[in-house]
């Protein structure tokens, strides 16, 4: 039994229990898709679409390019569905029933809550769903209502979109894919199989569950990155990780420099090398818990999406390069479509980083211009302490 690991090869379980290291494929489809988002768990969604939406980039990260539109197909399909997982995730629709206890819960906080809107607006969400039992699965879009407009800032929901959303968190509608990146909502009955409608988890079971699909995913980890994935409290998450040890399927260990308890999952891979390139997603599992990333890399990492402008130390959206089991750069990153490149914005360097590290950091950059479809490939940025010898090693190519 493995007592002590050393921070590095904590590193390289941790990335191999994301998928990294492994051989790939020529030409990756729906299989290696949802295999990988079985060993994921989920894929993180988000709207901001200045390089490319955030539930694209960790397939690229470890499958390298492929086609969008077959991964649309996966996600928007049937046997994928959303929910408030990690924030706004997809997930495998078998895992939709452990989240039932969290849709209670939104349930419990509306109704104890007289002044939420969920609370205030019944006859809203009644209208809502008799349009969804009679039309079938609509977007809020479609809805023609006099309350179907923002208020507020340009970020800011309508009345019925503000509606279908409080429904979806407390299981009255689910996701019925997208449409042009819009959630479809629909009642459950309309599009979860019977297997799903009618399977009943109990709290403490569903949480030990979701421990178990987090710490598959991490490899290893402590009882906070054990909690986090799938935002739990660790005061619930505990229990499941005491119940996991019981069980055999966790591993108590002592990560040297790590100063917390730490659990290795009995599958994980223990590489003694591994190689990998990567650009990471600011929502990618590798980096998402900011402390595990500074334990494991050493990388301080925080998005200025929306820091204001002036005040961005490294930039607007500006991703971690993994390179093998370091992150030795960080790049800030535009995919300009109308003029057809790849812009490096900025492109700093990491205490770590090795003169090796450069060429693969320009090839990694080409590769995402091609899987972008920017045939102008790769324009770099005065900007950061990486620009000048990234912007040499390109031309060089």
């Amino acid at each position: 039994m493995v007592e002590t690991i050393s921070p590095a090869l904590a590193r390289r379980v941790a990335l191999a229990a994301q998928g990294f290291g492994a051989p790939r494929v020529a030409q990756p489809g729906t299989r290696q898709f949802g295999l990988l988002l079985r060993r994921l768990g989920l894929l993180q969604i988000d709207s901001v679409n200045v390089y490319e939406r955030s539930h694209y980039q960790p397939v690229f990260a470890r499958l390298g390019g492929y086609d969008k539109a077959l991964l649309d197909k996966l996600t928007y399909g049937r046997g994928v569905t959303e929910y408030w997982a990690h924030e706004a995730s997809f997930l495998p629709i078998e895992t939709l029933p452990l989240m039932e206890w969290r849709k209670a819960d939104y349930r419990d906080y509306y109704a104890s809550h007289p002044e939420s809107w969920g609370a205030s607006n019944p006859e809203t969400m009644a209208w809502l769903l008799a349009e969804l039992e009679a039309k079938g699965p609509l977007r809020a879009s479609d809805i023609e209502h006099e309350s179907n407009k923002r208020q507020g800032p340009w970020w800011g929901w309508s009345d019925v979109k503000r509606g279908l959303e409080t429904m979806f968190r407390q299981g009255d509608v689910v996701s019925a894919g997208r449409i042009r990146f819009e959630r479809a909502y629909a009642l459950p009955e309309q599009v979860l199989p019977p297997a799903v409608l009618n399977t009943t988890v109990p709290r403490t079971e569903a949480v030990r569950e979701l421990v178990s699909i987090s710490a598959r995913a991490h490899g290893i980890g402590t009882a906070k990155d054990l909690a986090d994935y799938f935002r739990l409290k660790q005061v619930d998450a505990q229990p499941a990780i005491d119940s996991l040890v019981e069980s055999g399927e966790l591993l108590p260990v002592t990560v040297d420099g790590w100063n917390r308890k730490a659990w290795l999952h009995r599958d994980a891979r223990l590489p003694r090398r591994l190689s990998a390139a990567a650009l990471l997603s600011p929502f990618d599992p590798v980096v998402w818990e900011r402390d595990r990333a500074l334990r494991l890399f050493d990388f301080h990492y925080r998005i200025e999406i929306y820091t204001p402008q002036p005040k961005r130390v490294f930039g607007y959206y500006v991703l971690p390069v993994l390179i093998d089991d370091r992150i030795p750069a960080r790049v800030d990153l535009k995919s300009d479509r109308q003029a057809g490149v790849l812009r490096v914005q900025a492109a700093w360097a990491e205490p770590g980083l090795l003169p090796d590290d450069v060429p693969r950091i320009a090839q990694l950059l080409r590769d995402a211009a091609r899987w972008q479809g920017l045939p102008g490939d790769v324009e770099v940025m005065a900007r950061g302490t990486l620009a000048d010898a990234l912007r040499a090693e390109l031309a060089a190519i």
